[in-house]
């Protein structure tokens, strides 16, 4: 809509309220407390947000994600070296939030293909179950029975066993 009107064009009607016409001389109290409070309490915190506002547009800062280094993993640090071993253990903590977000959207595409395809879910939805599974069966083998207190010494101690039945196995 443009902002200059043809105000010949779209006449407004007139206005059918009568002008109040003072009959005193006093003051309205109530313009002085709105005059008081805009000078008071107004003006100031105006003032300090339009400040943060043109500081903040002018030092933008982007939200992103956080980004971790790649520590050692728990089979690569020394003996004794407990910040090593701490840090490895919130690696593995961050490593097994990825993988449960990684299996939890797959689960949601096939859900969706699912949802989609209706009846003829098993034939135009093979390759995302098939996926779903190989997700799964990869996290269950790396997470599974570890429980809720796993940490990444029990899950390195799987791994290792785990190792160890299938050069049996293959032998």
């Amino acid at each position: 809509m443009p902002e200059d009107h043809d105000w010949e064009a779209y006449k407004v009607p007139p206005t059918r309220t009568p002008v109040s016409e003072r009959t005193t001389s006093v003051p309205n109290p109530v313009n002085f407390f709105q005059s008081a409070f805009s000078y008071v309490f107004d003006a100031p915190v105006t003032f300090v947000r339009d400040w943060i506002e043109r500081w903040q547009t002018k030092n933008k800062f982007y939200y992103y994600h956080q980004k971790f280094r790649r520590v050692p993993d728990l089979s690569q640090c020394l003996d004794g070296d407990y910040l090593c071993y701490y840090e490895a253990e919130a690696q593995w903590r961050r490593d097994r939030m990825v993988d449960q977000e990684i299996v939890e959207i797959v689960r949601e595409r096939t859900a969706a293909c699912k949802q989609r395809e209706g009846p003829n879910q098993f034939q135009n939805c093979a390759k995302e179950m098939e996926l779903l599974a190989q997700v799964t069966k990869a996290y269950q083998d790396r997470y599974g029975d570890l429980g809720y207190h796993g940490n990444a010494r029990t899950c390195l101690m799987k791994q290792k066993h785990r190792m160890m039945e299938e050069r049996k196995a293959a032998q």
